[in-house]
């Protein structure tokens, strides 16, 4: 059965194995989640369930959100996320999923919304090379040329070519990560390595598709 979880980013830190190595770990408050709704084939033509994590007063929900929660009978969460299963659910509406869902050594994938580094050119966003820096060069951070010569019109901008542009804030995934400890006991879940978001941000940890 596949498992998930939400969870917010708190940082990062590292900890020593018993041999006295050095592993940097991210640390992700998981706070037990609740099972708002669980979808089937039957009724919804997929299975998925969803996850709600993190506290808001019921003041602050529209009355179609609000009509959710009091449809389930449980109570508001200030965030919901849909996680697909390939097999009928076996949870059950109202369930918690705590952080002991995942153990030590387990491979997950992380989801998360990258920093976001507001408009960027070509050389920080995709990594280009810079031209000549000599004052007689016209090109110096300039992406160069944008497309070739086609028939009927003339030049063309291919569609999907690299260009400056926004840069981060962006869903992303980081595949094949380790699980290196659970604390029940404070709700924590580190991961091995770097995983997308700023602190604070909401994460979700999930049983990775890449376990080989």
């Amino acid at each position: 059965m596949s498992k998930a979880i939400l969870g917010k980013k708190l940082g990062m830190t590292q900890v020593f194995t018993e041999e006295g190595a050095v592993v940097p770990v991210t640390v992700v408050e998981a706070s037990p989640n609740v099972v708002v709704r669980v979808k089937t084939v039957d009724t919804d033509g997929y299975n998925s369930i969803q996850l709600g994590y993190g506290e808001i007063k019921e003041k602050h929900l529209t009355k179609p959100v609000k009509g959710q929660f009091d449809k389930a009978g449980v109570a508001p969460v200030k965030y919901l996320r849909e996680f697909r299963l390939t097999d009928t659910p076996e949870y059950t509406v109202g369930q918690t999923l705590a952080a002991d869902i995942f153990a030590s050594g387990d491979l997950v994938d992380v989801i998360g919304t990258s920093k976001g580094k507001g408009f960027a050119g070509t050389i920080k966003r995709h990594g280009f090379h810079r031209g000549p820096m000599g004052h007689g060069s016209k090109s110096h951070r300039e992406p160069g040329s944008l497309g070739p010569m086609t028939s009927g019109g003339g030049g063309k901008v291919v569609k999907g070519k690299k260009l400056p542009g926004q840069m981060g804030g962006n869903q992303a995934t980081v595949l094949h990560l380790s699980i290196v400890k659970v604390d029940m006991d404070k709700n924590l879940i580190l991961v091995k390595g770097g995983i997308p978001g700023s602190k604070g941000s909401l994460v979700m940890i999930r049983d990775t598709v890449k376990p080989r």
